[in-house]
């Protein structure tokens, strides 16, 4: 594994109530003094309501607040390569982990600039980044 990998923090919980579980990751890592700006996540699966509410005012709009960078972003797995690098990846692990779902998983590890944060099926997730955690 390479060195500069970040950190993993894995929150164990099922499919359903991966989105819970990363929006109180989020919750905690800005009460603790994270910046919105640092913290992207992500779902395997179905959007998060909140990118799901944002693109209802079209792609543009919803693209523009990730490049603006100053609030916390959240997006699909499918779109992460067009994600920048921010300091923290949340995952939500809400569905299945399928092959692509499976590779952003392991290539956040090493975009995430200091944590990753994994929430979903522990197994799911050691298999998806090929290490037990």
């Amino acid at each position: 594994m390479d060195r500069s990998a970040a950190q993993l923090q894995l929150i164990p919980a099922p499919a359903g109530g991966a989105v819970d579980a990363a929006d109180e990751a989020v919750d905690l890592l800005l009460d603790s003094g994270r910046a919105p700006g640092d913290i992207l996540v992500l779902t395997t699966a179905d959007q998060h309501p909140w990118a799901a509410h944002e693109l209802s005012f079209g792609e543009a709009a919803y693209w523009a607040q990730h490049d603006a960078g100053d609030d916390v972003f959240f997006a699909r797995t499918v779109n992460a390569g067009r994600c920048a690098s921010r300091s923290v990846v949340v995952v939500a692990v809400n569905g299945d982990l399928d092959d692509s779902a499976a590779r952003a998983l392991s290539d956040m590890r090493e975009r995430a600039g200091e944590l990753l944060v994994a929430c979903g099926d522990p197994q799911k997730i050691n298999s998806a980044l090929g290490a037990g955690v």
